[in-house]
């Protein structure tokens, strides 16, 4: 004889259910890209549920291997492909160590402006597609009108939208065009005066705060348990941020403000990513002003056609949009490193589903899983 699981469902109390099996995705609207969800539904109440990765794993640790220091940087963009400036950055400064490198100042302000450029366009695409999950397609035409702006000075700058291919192990590519460091401020000014209008557009908006208020909550136990980072650990009060705390590139000459909630909420965590866009926008001024004073001078250090960073191993990570990113870099003397683990954010803030899903209704999860800020191909690598 087979057991049967019954449970009461959700509505009237005396109807038995049986526990149904649902997968959402790979391929579903609401996970964000090729990512599944294995839940155990009592009723329309989420009884477990399993996130399944690897939809998308293309190996990229591995390919790391093979590749010379330089190719390592057009790989190591690409895995969360909204972030591609700060995770060149995380290669560049791991190899800058172990050479004992310091990069030109000039090039050290350039790659911190260029970082919060970089996390403004990042935070802009989640600020207008997580109401879009919620059924509110305007703030998606103003967030992408403010990106665009942004997108202009990035792509003046590198020549690409997604992919920057910026960075060099020992400073930038090239110096910064004339008149750049002018649009720049025009378009941060710009995008600062219309941020507000996103702002009323959706925090006033009552079915918004319907949707997101006490939903989804995430405790900082379970936080420290998982390795949660960057907005979503900030929005339930874990007050912690790697630019202010452990300072890299410009970080310890600026005043950044770190952004934090108590609630812990979908709609915590909306305002974080929300307030943290006005810092960073607030960072690229001082960027822009401190390099208007900087005298001429090298934006790279010369390297050999061939470089080889020395043996040994070193451990760098960087404050990315998402939350943290870590690069350790272990190298036996060759163009390529012997091995380059990622630690890449949303890996470790997608593993808590299991643990915030259950005991909501199936509806609710649409709106926690857009309010967990993740990239599919940031998980799988």
């Amino acid at each position: 004889m087979t057991e049967r699981v019954v449970g009461i469902g959700a509505g009237a109390k005396e109807l038995a259910t049986e526990d149904m099996i649902l997968n959402i995705g790979p391929q579903h609207p609401s996970t964000h890209g090729v990512l599944r969800l294995r839940l155990t539904l009592d009723g329309e109440r989420i009884a477990t549920a399993e996130p399944i990765i690897g939809y998308m794993h293309r190996g990229a640790e591995k390919l790391f291997e093979v590749r010379d220091y330089r190719q390592i940087i057009m790989l190591a963009n690409r895995h969360d492909w909204l972030s591609g400036f700060a995770n060149e950055l995380g290669v560049v400064i791991a190899a800058e160590r172990m050479l004992g490198m310091e990069p030109p100042v000039r090039a050290v302000w350039a790659r911190t402006l260029l970082a919060e450029l970089n996390r403004v366009l990042s935070h802009l695409m989640f600020l207008g597609s997580y109401p879009l999950e919620l059924g509110a397609i305007t703030p998606l035409f103003y967030a992408f009108n403010e990106r665009e702006r942004v997108q202009g000075v990035m792509e003046e700058i590198s020549g690409g939208r997604m992919h920057y291919m910026f960075n060099r192990v020992g400073g930038l590519k090239e110096d910064l065009p004339l008149g750049w460091l002018d649009r720049v401020s025009e378009a941060v000014a710009e995008t600062r005066r219309r941020v507000p209008d996103i702002e009323d557009l959706i925090l006033g908006n009552e079915i918004f705060r319907a949707r997101t208020k006490g939903v989804g909550v995430l405790g900082r136990e379970q936080i420290m348990q998982y390795g949660v980072s960057g907005p979503i650990a900030r929005a339930s009060g874990v007050d912690f941020d790697l630019r202010r705390d452990q300072p890299y590139l410009a970080y310890p000459e600026l005043p950044v403000k770190v952004v934090t909630r108590t609630a812990g909420d979908c709609h915590a965590r909306f305002e974080v990513l929300l307030d943290q866009l006005k810092v960073s926008l607030d960072l690229a001024d001082a960027c822009v002003e401190h390099l208007r004073s900087l005298p001429p001078g090298p934006i790279n250090q010369r390297l050999p056609k061939v470089l080889k960073v020395p043996e040994g191993h070193t451990y760098a990570w960087t404050e990315n949009p998402l939350g943290i990113n870590g690069y350790y870099l272990v190298s036996r003397g060759d163009k390529t490193p012997w091995r380059l683990k990622l630690r890449s954010a949303s890996f470790n803030n997608i593993q808590v589903l299991r643990e915030m899903l259950p005991g909501h209704l199936v509806a609710d999860m649409v709106a926690i899983l857009g309010s967990m800020f993740f990239v599919v191909g940031d998980i799988d690598k």
